[in-house]
Formats: C-alpha cells, sequence, structure tokens
C-alpha cells in the first residue's frame, strides 16, 4: 500500500512540473517571439511597408479595419503576447516558422494563410487578432 501511494505521490508531482514548464515555456516562447519580430519590423522598416501595403489593398484593409468597431472585453486576448502565446499553442512555433519563409519566398498567399488561420483559429481568436493588428497599425 506505502509503495501504491509513493508511486501515486511521484506521478502527481511529475504532472504538475510537467504542467508548470509546458506553461512556462510556452510563455518563455512567445515572448522571444514577440521580441524578435518586433524588433526585426522596427529595424528594418518592414512595419512602414506592412502598413503602406495594407492601405493599398483594400481587401486587406477592410479586413483590419472591421477590428475598429469590436467590443475588446468579449475576446479571449487583447494583447500581443497573449496572442503570441496562443498561436503558440494551436499553431506552433515550428508550423510559424514553416509559414513566415512560405510567405516571405511567395510559396503562400494572403488568401491561403487566411485560409490556414481560420482552419486552426476560432471567430473570436481571429477577431482578437484583427483588433490586436489595427491596434498596432493605427495606435
Amino acid at each position: 500500500m506505502k509503495f501504491f501511494k509513493f508511486v501515486f505521490i511521484v506521478i502527481f508531482v511529475l504532472a504538475i512540473l510537467g504542467y508548470g514548464v509546458y506553461y512556462f515555456g510556452t510563455n518563455i516562447a512567445s515572448e522571444k517571439i514577440m521580441e524578435v519580430v518586433s524588433s526585426e519590423l522596427e529595424k528594418s522598416g518592414q512595419m512602414e511597408t506592412l502598413k503602406e501595403t495594407i492601405e493599398n489593398d483594400p481587401e486587406l484593409k477592410g479586413f483590419i479595419e472591421d477590428a475598429e468597431s469590436v467590443d475588446e472585453d468579449t475576446l479571449p486576448f487583447t494583447t500581443k503576447e497573449e496572442a503570441t502565446r496562443m498561436l503558440v499553442k494551436k499553431v506552433g512555433i515550428s508550423e510559424i516558422q514553416d509559414i513566415q519563409s512560405k510567405v516571405e519566398s511567395g510559396q503562400l498567399n494572403k488568401e491561403e494563410l487566411l485560409h490556414e488561420m481560420q482552419r486552426k483559429l476560432t471567430e473570436d481568436e481571429l477577431t482578437a487578432l484583427k483588433v490586436i493588428a489595427y491596434k498596432e497599425l493605427y495606435n
């Protein structure tokens, strides 16, 4: 009986430790990704290019501007860090990197990217991402 109790306690402690590593690991990874992406966009001047691209594409502009009238209290997240954490959990770091390389090389267009995200994320999560993108671009 003592043996089973000991095994149960060990398994319970390992489960708690595993969850802690997963939770804090995704937090650290999402913060790191956000820092890298933000600094790359700022340093390279791509943020301005991105803004111009959105301004010149009526479809993209309309997609982002849908977020202007959304009630933020109903969204699952409202910060870049929370959004990154959710993307890391739902999409995965390796797939995010794969998507980035495909977009940069022109192998993935905006329609395919949007379809892929609609497949993996809920409507509320997509709306929250739109709100964050809108705030980043226009505030």
